[in-house]
């Protein structure tokens, strides 16, 4: 399912940000440009993380930001951003951050099944470093 949601549109490589909120925006922007959120999810995003907590850095080095479908979700989706430079977002276990996976997501039920898959293969180290160290986005896309 993962590789029928995933293409070149929705990666970009080593973007430079400044902060969390950012590199949240960075990667809900490219899901905005490709129809699968409305704007105001991004922000709807950033919220979250303020009033939540970093709980979203849910391994060492990646975090997975989202919100309630009602807030602009159109349709499931990632988006996959390597930040140039970590950066924090508060969680003491796994910060800091390098890698941004935007996630939109319609409903409760319906973004688990792409979800795990992605969870498989953030869990193959092999191709998590492959990821973390992508030089563009062809490694990327590859290692899906």
């Amino acid at each position: 399912m993962i590789k029928e949601i995933i293409n070149e549109n929705l990666v970009e490589v080593n973007i430079n940000v400044k902060n969390r909120e950012e590199a949240i925006r960075k990667g809900g922007e490219l899901l905005e440009k490709n129809g699968f959120i409305e704007k105001s999810y991004v922000e709807a995003m950033i919220e979250n993380l303020k009033e939540n907590g970093a709980y979203i850095v849910l391994a060492p080095g990646i975090a997975f930001p989202h919100a309630r479908p009602e807030y602009g979700a159109k349709k499931i989706g990632f988006s996959i951003i390597t930040l140039e430079n970590a950066i924090e977002f508060g969680n003491k276990t796994n910060d800091p951050v390098k890698l941004v996976v935007c996630i939109s997501a319609v409903d409760h039920d319906t973004h688990l099944e792409a979800f795990a898959e992605l969870v498989d293969i953030m869990a193959d180290e092999e191709k998590l470093n492959n990821i973390m160290n992508a030089k563009n986005k062809n490694d990327i896309l590859k290692n899906f």
